[in-house]
C-alpha cells in the first residue's frame, strides 16, 4: 500500500510541483492544505503517513504548525520545505519536532531521499 502524504504549502505551483514528485515515486497524496490551521484539519482528519510543510504561510506560519501538530500527534512525521537564507527558522522546526527539511529550490531526488527515510523510520 503506497504511502499517504499531506502537502502544505501556501503556493499552490509549489503543492503541484511536490504533488509530481512525489506520485512518480509511488506515493499517494492524500490531500493538500494551504495554511497551517488547514493542515492541523486536514491532519487530523486524514492521518498521513507524513506531512510536507511550508515555513513561510500567511495566518499559522510552518514553525507553529509543526509545533501545535507534534504536540497533539507526538509520532507525526514531518518534513519542512523551506526557501534558501531560512537556516535559523529550519532550526526551529527541528527543534519543535520536524523530522527533517529541503530547500526550494529543491532537486526531485532530495525530497524523494527526505520522504523515504522519514516514510521508513519507524515512529
Amino acid at each position: 500500500m503506497a504511502k499517504r502524504i499531506l502537502i502544505v504549502d501556501d503556493a499552490l505551483f509549489m503543492r503541484k510541483m511536490i504533488r509530481s514528485i512525489l506520485e512518480k515515486a509511488g506515493y499517494e497524496v492524500v490531500g493538500e492544505a494551504g495554511s497551517g490551521i488547514e493542515a492541523l484539519e486536514e491532519y487530523t482528519r486524514l492521518k498521513p503517513d507524513l506531512v510536507t510543510l511550508d515555513i513561510t504561510m500567511p495566518e499559522m506560519d510552518g514553525l507553529e504548525t509543526v509545533k501545535v501538530l507534534c504536540l497533539t500527534y507526538p509520532n507525526a512525521k514531518v518534513l519542512m520545505v523551506s526557501a534558501m537564507g531560512q537556516r535559523e527558522m529550519v532550526i526551529g522546526a527541528i527543534t519543535a519536532g520536524a523530522k527533517d527539511f529541503v530547500v526550494k529550490p529543491f532537486d526531485e531526488e532530495k525530497v524523494i531521499q527526505a520522504v523515504r527515510k522519514l516514510i521508513e523510520r519507524e515512529s
